[in-house]
């Protein structure tokens, strides 16, 4: 009797205690990517001791765990114990996560501190310097952020994104179009709706935060594994599924739109699946800096098939379609994306399918092989109105362009760790890239067939394929306990006119005190001219010619100083010092301002210039400074301030502002969560976000000369003379956080009062063919962003 008393009392104390969570993931060794088996992971901070080990598989599951912000200690025999602290464990959702051990350089000492995981340090081992690791969590968190993984970026040291419009990525005073956006190691398109060719922006992101695990952004000399890219590397990744439960996510954003995700496992084999779909609401509630209704739409997936005799494979794939139409009936003159006397239409599609294969060879090597077909496309068509609002008015065909680029890409990588000090890697890319590309303009052409409008020009009619081949070796050597090199070659080739560079990486990490580190690091680095560029017509004699098809890659040589220095607990600093060296842009074949370097601040590139050659030259260079405290006791923060000088030369020698010369840029992010209620279980948390930063530089128009074309004239000569307006922001964000105390479930509501102060940041200063001036356009002003998640 005593006995079932006993176990009425244990289990009315259980329920009492409401709902726990579980926090679960893979512990592999840092340098062969192996997982450890035998590893034990301990709750921390807590009364009762909870603590179990990893499986022959490297998983573990640690189970009824307090709900709210919590810590775990990974250790294993031989490596270097690592503490993983500010969980967010909910009743709703499994918290999952991967952990890399260093194996210890020597014999450890009885007694050894145990690291805290830095967000500063890069997910690939080899990313030793300009790089830092992101989580799905803080995408989401962030406030302005609209959980768009750009946008993200932006508030990171280096980069300048000072257009509320578009997501397009400026790092280090470089072109957007320098950026290289990969997804399971392959490279992609750019992953955006609206977006147009050669462009890596966009207004709406089609990367759905929700299924990305821990990823890199790395901004100079990078490691040899990256190619095709001179400003920086969204090296993503998608996490797997829930391989124990089924587990269910709604949710409705302003932004994001209607979301709906599922997980669970898949097989017998560790195997699991995730899937998750978004629709756009933007268009029911207005906004986003045009008075059309945009329509979007993407679904993602993962689809890990398990483990077994032939190793892990794995299939994953994002499918986005997006279209808008404009009438000029009913566009505002301050339209950021349309005008008042034009009809257009405006569709695009993003598709990545894939595969990803991993075996392990031996104990210490793995062999991972990832095939891709992905495309993407984009069809605009714009009707112009001609002496519109008079007796005269009618409609002509202005622009017609239809492209389609698709692509093939296989990539192998064999890793191996040969000891506790030395790792190399080494690889193959190989990409098959079809463009399918159309372009019939007027604008700025003359009359030659004497109707009255302009001419309608084919500037391209492509249908061209190119084959890029980049073999890479790289190797981590852990030269002393202090010491660390990471060095390698990359190797690039183009069959358009068979290129072929060799590019050298190194960077070397000191260790000068336990809290002290210096680093160095150098590369050269290659990247195509962008395609509309490469693949544009020139009129010859009456026949259309791609002069420009033979252009060789632009470089560009990096260099980089940082030093890093831990502060506090949770707290550290850090200071980067970089110059880059770039030659071989694109200018014209006489006295002019135009160079490549200038193209991608936009949906569209030059098409008037042709015959370029191989001579431009700029530089960019500044200093960074990134002040962090990482979540602890309910708060974090983040400062970060870049100071920098981005400049070209044309073919008229003459050194100038790119457009991407901001000056300056100052990011302060805060934010605080206060658990709330009896049994502390839910959270209230704010969050506000500061950025101010310099105005773009632009070229002024000739207002004269434009009112007698009919059309915007610059001042050539003057190109990116001129500079707008410091641009400021601020951010304020509110949410709440419920765990359910009896199930699995959670909720979690939030406000998100973007430009709290409804500033008038400018967009740009344009010519207006109706009334014949040049107005100004500001960017959108105060906007409110509402969202709601359900989980469970």
């Amino acid at each position: 009797m005593k006995t079932i008393l006993k176990l009425f009392i244990l289990c009315l104390t259980c329920s009492l205690q409401g709902q726990t969570g579980t926090i679960k993931g893979l512990v592999i060794d840092k340098q062969s990517e192996i997982p450890l088996l035998g590893a034990t992971i301990e709750l921390l901070n807590q009364d009762n001791s909870i603590g179990v080990i990893t499986n022959e598989n490297g998983y573990f599951t640690l189970k009824n765990v307090p709900l709210g912000r919590q810590a775990i200690r990974i250790s294993y025999v031989g490596y270097e114990p690592l503490t993983l602290p500010n969980l967010d464990v909910t009743s709703g959702k499994d918290v999952v996560v991967n952990v890399s051990l260093t194996e210890a350089f020597g014999e450890l000492d009885t007694v050894i501190l145990t690291a805290e995981t830095n967000k500063d340090r890069a997910v690939n081992k080899l990313a030793a310097i300009s790089a830092r690791q992101f989580s799905m969590e803080e995408v989401s968190r962030f406030s302005g952020g609209r959980s768009d993984v750009g946008r993200l970026a932006s508030n990171f040291a280096g980069v300048s994104a000072p257009d509320d419009s578009r997501n397009d990525i400026v790092v280090r005073g470089n072109s957007p179009s320098g950026l290289l956006w990969r997804l399971e190691g392959v490279p992609i398109p750019s992953p955006n709706h609206f977006s147009s060719l050669g462009a890596t922006g966009s207004p709406v992101s089609a990367l759905n935060p929700n299924m990305l695990k821990n990823s890199d952004f790395i901004t100079s000399a990078f490691p040899a594994e990256y190619g095709n890219a001179l400003g920086g590397v969204f090296d993503l990744g998608f996490r797997k599924g829930n391989t124990d439960d089924y587990e269910f996510t709604t949710q409705v954003g302003v932004f994001t739109g209607f979301e709906a995700m599922a997980e669970g496992p898949l097989g017998n084999k560790q195997g699991s699946f995730l899937v998750a779909g978004r629709y756009s609401l933007i268009g029911l509630v207005g906004g986003g800096g045009t008075s059309a209704t945009p329509n979007y739409s993407d679904i993602s997936y993962n689809i890990d098939l398990g483990t077994g005799t032939y190793g892990n494979l794995s299939l994953f794939g994002i499918i986005g379609n997006s279209d808008i139409d404009f009438y000029g009936d009913d566009i505002e003159k301050d339209d950021l994306f349309a005008a008042e006397d034009e009809n257009s239409f405006v569709k695009s599609n993003f598709n990545v399918f894939g595969f990803n294969h991993r075996i392990t060879i031996g104990k210490k090597s793995y062999l991972k092989t990832v095939a891709s077909i992905s495309s993407s496309g984009n069809n605009y068509t714009e009707d112009r109105f001609i002496e519109k609002n008079t007796p005269n008015e009618r409609i002509i065909k202005y622009t017609e362009s239809d492209n389609k680029q698709n692509r093939i890409t296989i990539s192998s990588l064999f890793n191996s760790k040969l000891n506790s000090k030395i790792t190399l890697r080494t690889g193959i890319l190989f990409e098959n890239i079809k463009l399918k590309s159309y372009l019939q303009d007027r604008d700025e052409q003359p009359d030659l067939n004497n109707d009255g409008d302009p001419d309608l020009f084919t500037f391209r009619d492509t249908d061209e394929s190119l084959n890029l081949f980049q073999p890479y070796i790289q190797g981590r050597f852990r030269l002393s306990e202090k010491l660390t090199l990471n060095a390698g070659l990359h190797s690039q080739y183009s069959s358009l006119n068979s290129q072929f560079v060799i590019e050298p990486r190194a960077a070397l990490n000191y260790k000068i005190a336990p809290k002290h580190n210096l680093s160095l690091g150098y590369g050269i680095h290659h990247q195509n001219i962008p395609l509309p560029i490469l693949f544009l017509n020139e009129d010859v004699n009456g026949e259309l010619v791609q002069t420009n098809k033979n252009l060789d890659f632009t470089r560009s040589e990096h260099y980089v100083l940082g030093y890093d220095v831990k502060l506090a607990k949770s707290w550290r600093a850090k200071a980067e010092v970089y110059y880059q060296n770039i030659t071989k842009a694109a200018v014209e074949p006489f006295s002019s301002s135009y160079s490549s370097l200038t193209e991608g601040a936009d949906f569209d590139f030059n098409n008037s210039v042709f015959s370029l050659k191989n001579e431009g030259k700029g530089y960019n260079k500044g200093v960074e400074l990134t002040v962090e405290k990482f979540f602890s006791n309910g708060f974090y923060g983040l400062l970060t301030s870049s100071f920098f000088e981005s400049k070209y030369k044309g073919s008229d020698g003459i050194e100038r502002n790119s457009p991407f010369n901001n000056g300056y840029v100052t990011n302060l992010l805060a934010g605080k969560e206060i658990t709330v209620g009896k049994a502390q279980k839910n959270v209230l948390f704010f969050d506000t976000r500061f950025t101010v930063s310099g105005g773009r530089y632009y070229t002024p128009a000739d207002l004269e000369a434009s009112r007698q074309a009919g059309f915007e004239v610059l001042l050539e000569d003057q190109a990116f003379s001129k500079q707008y307006d410091d641009y400021m922001r601020w951010d304020f964000k509110v949410g709440f956080k419920i765990n359910s105390k009896r199930k699995k479930l959670s909720h979690q509501f939030f406000v998100d009062l973007q430009n709290l102060t409804n500033r008038k940041n400018i967009f740009e200063r344009r010519y207006n063919r109706l009334t014949n001036n040049i107005d100004r356009v500001d960017q959108i002003g105060f906007f409110p962003d509402v969202g709601y998640r359900f989980q469970f």
